[in-house]
């Protein structure tokens, strides 16, 4: 008996079968863009098929170089570059897995001069201009799709992913907002369609009967001018009939203005989509976005939404997912929490793809932890997400670990984080350490505020993974019973006002803006979000779009900062925009350029510029403090002084806005060179 009997049971392809439900998703990691890094990739999907996963999607590679994501990128074009391609297939197929190869054209998404697309209609998030394909070039463009699965087919894959979503160069020529033609490829839906299917017949004929193909199709555009409902089934339908493999969800365009994956969306926000769609095919389908954990799979699997599962940042999160699912203990799983920070955003960047919560993701031949060969009596001082991480692997080792928390429960700013409206998910990653540390045998000791008198002669070694106090800053009346520190706000549950002025617009100051403009119920219900963003049934609007119609904000909320400019400038790519628009469906007010001048019974005082100019009153009834952090470093010097080998990650070592990425990836290398 199983916990999960439809994620777990094995589906028969036809001519071969799939050992579970689970699709590891494409996601681009860098490595795929250089020779040279093959072997990392070839490891980083090796563990993947270790940890159970039944089909593996990799990265995008281009079918010729007008299709590149970026210049030189990752292609699949001759001989050569299969033959190198057979060091990842085999090291998956020795470790039980299949792996397709996802053929990725991007269209007048590709970031360089020469990109190509239906119609010259440049994207809104790209400044290169596409040249429109003419007839004869839209046929070299799909004959050369063909050629990157035969020479897929050449490299030992079992199969290809045909990515026809998320704003992609056949996505262009599917919707009239990007495909203006009036020729045999644009016009009618019908001719939108054409390529897409000429693409996926011509294919199959290449590569037999016995080679999987997946067609990646956009079930809900997120754009104006993006497929109807009927348009998608007709297309479904079609690639279905020229020799599709398995259908795989795909949800909006990158340019689109609703999120999609981000920690904020719902987690299976989209599987009902494509449960609609599955009714009108007799080929699998597989749902994906913020899918997470194996009891959400089993639910749309069950329900009949999908016959299989794609996700692709929890397994970077945790590779052994499905074996933790098979063996019973989903607690153990180290969860996706979606934050996009060491994945997608680095992606974004030009940096290689890793993880949050899995430093080692990517990086499986150049971070391990393997078991010491001299076990030490190491203490950790402090349990947020750089002494969590330090602690777990330095057990996990073979190391004897005490682990120091002064607080009653350990997660340090997760525990701050996980109460943000939209972060919930960050609730997942402290049952995950509190589920790992006992049975990697860490000695944990909560309410404990430990001395350097108590650690001097005990351990070998000391980890300083204190964290950060709030920065107070220097202002008049800053000791005014209205003023509140963000903890005592957002943990603390202190009483707030119905007018608030938050002083600083970093990170956390956008966390604790969204904070105060909810009402705290328990996490936003897809209904409830759909509403927030503008999401409607597909069979209502073309590209699933209606009216946003936001939940107002229970009390007026001012977000300030000194620094002149935009508000949320340095949050993150992919989450920075969704953050902005929050706040902009909430009312809040932001103002730049601040001089906080005073706080007294009528408010907050501020001026504007060097100058000091524009005197402004906010007769607010609070002021909550979001100005930066300092550094609790008060064990270091003693340690030092007593000759402790003593080392400083996290917070304690870098107190500038709050970094989990960082810290975790601290304490990860630091556990694993001890």
């Amino acid at each position: 008996m199983t916990q999960f009997p439809q994620l777990l049971a094995p589906l028969d392809l036809g001519f071969t079968t799939l050992k579970n439900r689970v699709i590891m998703g494409s996601i681009h990691t860098g490595l795929e863009d250089r020779a040279k890094d093959i072997p990392r990739l070839a490891e980083y999907f090796a563990e993947r098929a270790r940890g159970g996963v039944a089909l593996i999607v990799t990265g995008g590679y281009a079918p010729n170089r007008t299709g590149w994501l970026l210049p030189f990128g990752a292609k699949l074009t001759h001989r050569v570059e299969a033959r190198r391609h057979r060091a990842i297939t085999k090291a998956v197929h020795d470790e039980g897995g299949k792996i397709a190869l996802q053929i990725l054209h991007a269209g007048r998404y590709s970031y360089q001069p020469f990109s190509v697309s239906a119609s010259s209609i440049k994207a809104p998030i790209n400044p290169f201009r596409p040249r429109k394909l003419t007839g004869r070039g839209v046929r070299w463009q799909i004959r050369n799709f063909v050629r990157c699965a035969r020479l897929a087919q050449q490299a030992n894959y079992d199969g290809v992913e045909i990515m026809g979503g998320e704003g992609y160069f056949i996505n262009q020529f599917l919707c009239e907002r990007t495909n203006k033609r009036t020729d045999e490829w644009g016009g009618t839906p019908e001719n939108r369609r054409r390529m897409a299917v000429e693409i996926v017949r011509r294919t199959r004929k290449a590569v037999g009967p016995n080679f999987i193909i997946i067609f990646r199709l956009s079930m809900a555009d997120l754009v104006e001018g993006g497929q109807t409902w009927d348009e998608i089934v007709a297309l479904a339908q079609e690639v279905e009939a020229a020799g599709a493999t398995i259908i795989n969800t795909d949800i909006g365009w990158h340019e689109s203005r609703v999120p999609t994956i981000v920690t904020s969306v719902p987690r299976a926000a989209f599987a009902d989509i494509t449960g609609k769609l599955e009714k009108h095919v007799s080929i699998p389908v597989a749902a994906s976005n913020r899918i997470n954990m194996p009891e959400v799979a089993e639910e749309i699997l069950t329900r009949g939404d999908a016959q299989l599962i794609s996700m692709a940042r929890p397994m970077l999160a945790d590779p052994d997912w499905v074996r933790k699912a098979e063996a019973g203990t989903p607690d153990e799983i180290n969860t996706c929490i979606a934050c996009n920070q060491a994945c997608l955003d680095h992606a974004f960047v030009r940096k290689h793809v890793s993880c949050l919560l899995n430093p080692r993701a990517g990086r499986e031949t150049e971070l391990t932890l393997s078991p010491t060969r001299a076990a030490k009596r190491v203490a950790v001082v402090g349990a947020g997400p750089a002494g969590l991480s330090a602690a777990l692997g330095l057990a996990q080792r073979g190391h004897s670990v005490t682990l120091f928390e002064a607080d009653s429960e350990i997660g340090g700013q997760f525990g701050i984080a996980r109460k943000i409206p939209g972060k919930e998910e960050f609730a997942e990653t402290i049952r995950y350490y509190n589920r790992q540390l006992p049975l990697a045998g860490v000695d944990v000791r909560l309410d404990s505020r430990v001395t350097a008198t108590e650690l001097v002669g005990e351990y070998d070694e000391v980890i300083v993974a204190t964290g950060v106090t709030p920065r107070v800053p220097s202002i008049p009346g800053i000791d005014h019973p209205k003023v509140l520190t963000y903890p005592e706000v957002v943990r603390g549950g202190k009483a707030v006002g119905q007018s608030v002025a938050v002083i600083g617009a970093g990170g956390i100051g956008v966390d604790v803006s969204e904070f105060l403009t909810h009402e705290h119920s328990p996490t936003l219900d897809l209904k409830e979000w759909k509403q927030e963003w503008g999401v409607t049934e597909p069979e209502a609007a073309a590209g699933a779009l209606t009216t946003p119609i936001p939940e107002p904000s229970p009390r007026e909320v001012y977000l300030l900062q000194r620094k002149s400019g935009r508000i949320g400038a340095g949050l993150a790519k992919t989450t920075g925009w969704v953050h902005r628009a929050a706040l902009k469906n909430k009312g809040v007010q932001e103002l730049s350029g601040v001089n906080y001048e005073r706080i007294d019974d009528d408010g907050l005082h501020i001026t504007f510029g060097a100058k000091r100019e524009r005197p402004r009153t906010l007769a607010v009834d609070n002021v909550v403090i979001c100005a930066g952090q300092e550094s609790v470093r008060d064990l270091v010097d003693e340690l030092t002084v007593a000759g402790v080998t003593t080392h400083v990650i996290g917070g304690a070592d870098v107190a500038a806005e709050l970094d989990a990425k960082r810290a975790i990836e601290q304490g990860t290398r630091l556990a694993a060179r001890i």
